[in-house]
């Protein structure tokens, strides 16, 4: 897995409320097992029309940056994890909204992709700021647990610690455990 520190980088607005995971990736694309491929399906009833041309002015056309900053109740719906591997693979590294579905939460972490819960006010004010300036960077300090703009200033945000060191140390939960296999070994040997 990679690693997250400190995520700076544009952000891509999508001012919606309640984007469920169907919206994310739709079922249809669901056909497959392997995490790989989905990134280019993600959003993909609202990137394209009907017969498959291009939206024009979408938000995710020509996507810039690796943080997507979303309305309210971000990854509704289902439970599908596809959701998370779908962001991921486009290239997200984070997501911005003043709250996730816990499901979807919990998906994101194990897939090193960074859930960031706002407040409702500077989540506003942060998609004020990015519409009127598209190219301001955002920084996302995991270690420090803040997201900050030039405008909208800092505030800070919760993370459960142990997904806090997975994520800074590019560990899944596998990876976490064989990281201490000394300890574990030596524990099992003494019991």
């Amino acid at each position: 897995m990679d690693k997250i520190n400190i995520i700076k980088s544009t952000a891509v607005v999508v001012p919606v409320d309640n984007i469920d995971t169907d919206q994310i990736i739709p079922a249809r694309f669901l056909k497959t097992t392997v995490r790989e491929g989905f990134g280019e399906k993600l959003f993909y009833d609202w990137r394209f029309h009907a017969d498959g041309t291009p939206v024009e002015h979408h938000p995710l056309s020509g996507q810039r940056g690796v943080i997507l900053v979303a309305g309210n109740n971000f990854g509704c719906g289902s439970s599908r994890e596809h959701a998370a591997w779908a962001l991921h693979d486009a290239g997200f590294k984070a997501v911005v909204s003043s709250s996730f579905a816990d499901i979807f939460r919990n998906n994101a972490l194990n897939n090193c992709l960074l859930p960031v819960k706002v407040s409702e006010q500077y989540l506003e004010n942060l998609t004020a700021e990015l519409r009127t300036a598209p190219d301001t960077e955002v920084t996302i300090d995991l270690g420090r647990q803040t997201i900050s703009a030039p405008k909208t200033g800092e505030e800070s945000f919760e993370i459960n610690g142990y997904k806090k060191e997975c994520l800074m140390k590019g560990y899944s939960d596998i990876d976490y455990l064989l990281a201490d296999q000394g300890s574990i070994l030596k524990y099992e040997a003494s019991h």
